[in-house]
């Protein structure tokens, strides 16, 4: 099976519209699929059988929130090209729907992930996520995303409230319940009732739920030039979209070469679920792709040692109130390009030798590169690379890109550094890669 490649180009155009379909992770799985369709890859369903071609291009799901896409080597298998990033967000799950109390209408939530809570007051939210529903055969997902305003998380008054802006300890299950409307007589509709008609069911066919609230505010550019933008889900869609997008300008020429771009679930909470990083999707993928073309288990093995897989997720941009929370020597700018993220106690992937090589490719590329670290006295957060590795021995590089507010239900970034990361994967993913020797890259620059 021959594919004439078309190389993708990145536009912010193309990354806002992807943020703002992504309100949950099962709308950004189907969005990455959809790009995908469009690109000529053809769905393999996990549970089916696979015939894969040599040069094909394929992509699979796990759970409807983690996809991975690949291209098939032609001849023997000789590495791999990878990509990884996540699809999941903070965000408050839904545990009940329309709970009557005090005259409100209410739903009962709990946190997921490590959100800034305070930013998720007083701004109109939706609801986002699959409907599991009866059929005559089982069950079935419906995803619904209703396009507007449903709910609100309404803050105490300052009156009631005197310390409010001398700091607040937030109890989640008493400060952060959303209202989604008032009680009404006998008849009047439900939150239920809404999201059955937006599935086009009936409520009572609605088995279970997987849900969570979205924030309504679509991307857009910000600052005096348009040179920011600002969005929910920053973190990690943006990494999600441009390594998307510098794979799918991959042009997969090289013999023996296996390009892989992934997205999981599940980061913001471990990702140790099924579709998470710590699962075995990557794993299974993989061995079923090295089973089709014979691969034996010491070309397995020269394989992997011959790859460079990169860890996509984004870090801090010192913040312009607070520069003291950051590493004095090692200043991440907004605009400033790529970051290379080191940790010493290994919750970053980076070394000094994956990180030469993907610099190698920056240079390529025209990108700059900046170098994230944690100062010595702050313990920073951890990604999906080093979890990852349980499962997979290959070479990989924590690499991201700068934000504000991280974990806010709305983020900053700088529009330069989407195009500068997409710009780098796709030549990452034309760059020839191997390891001659232990310490030693050969790179096709």
């Amino acid at each position: 099976m021959e594919h004439t490649a078309s190389p993708a180009q990145f536009a912010l155009e193309g990354l806002f519209d992807f943020l703002d379909r992504g309100v949950s992770p099962f709308h950004a799985a189907a969005a990455a699929c959809e790009i995908l369709e469009r690109a000529g890859y053809t769905l393999c369903p996990e549970g089916r059988p696979w015939r894969l071609e040599a040069g094909g291009r394929y992509y699979t799901t796990r759970n409807g929130t983690a996809v991975l896409a690949w291209r098939m080597p032609r001849g023997r298998l000789t590495g791999w090209h990878a990509a990884a990033s996540h699809s999941d967000s903070p965000t408050w799950r839904l545990k009940v729907l329309d709970i009557a109390e005090g005259g409100y209408l209410k739903a009962e939530t709990e946190g997921y992930g490590g959100m800034i809570a305070s930013t998720w007051l007083d701004r109109p939210l939706s609801v986002a996520g699959r409907l599991l529903v009866r059929t005559g055969g089982g069950v079935e997902s419906r995803l619904v995303a209703p396009d507007r305003a449903l709910l609100c998380i309404p803050n105490l008054c300052i009156h009631f409230d005197r310390e409010a802006n001398t700091g607040k300890k937030w109890n989640y299950q008493v400060d952060l319940q959303p209202i989604c409307g008032l009680c009404q007589e006998e008849g009047g509709a439900t939150l239920l009732d809404l999201l059955a008609a937006e599935a086009g069911v009936a409520a009572g066919d609605i088995l279970a739920h997987d849900l969570v609230l979205c924030t309504r505010q679509k991307a857009e550019r910000a600052g005096v030039n348009g040179e920011l933008f600002m969005s929910g889900r920053i973190d990690d869609l943006e990494c999600a979209y441009t390594t998307l997008c510098g794979f799918l300008a991959g042009e997969g020429g090289e013999e023996g070469r296996a390009d892989v771009w992934c997205m999981f679930d599940n980061e913001e909470v471990g990702s140790s679920s099924r579709q998470g990083a710590q699962g075995t999707l990557m794993a299974d993928v993989m061995a079923r792709i090295e089973e089709a073309v014979g691969a034996a288990r010491d070309e397995s093995v020269r394989a992997r040692a011959n790859s460079l897989l990169l860890s996509a997720d984004n870090g801090h941009a010192a913040h312009p109130n607070h520069p003291e929370k950051s590493d004095p020597r090692n200043p991440v700018r907004l605009g400033g390009g790529i970051l290379l993220k080191y940790n010493a106690s290994q919750t970053y992937t980076t070394s000094g030798l994956t990180a030469a090589a993907f610099q190698r490719i920056c240079e390529k590329a025209g990108v700059k590169v900046q170098v994230f670290a944690n100062r010595a006295d702050v313990r920073g957060g951890s990604t999906l690379g080093n979890l990852l590795g349980h499962q997979i021995a290959i070479p990989m590089v924590d690499i991201g890109l700068a934000q504000l507010a991280m974990h806010s239900a709305v983020e900053t970034a700088a529009c330069a550094d989407a195009a500068a990361m997409a710009a780098a994967c796709a030549v990452f993913y034309n760059t020839p890669i191997a390891q001659p020797a232990d310490g030693v890259w050969q790179l096709g620059l």
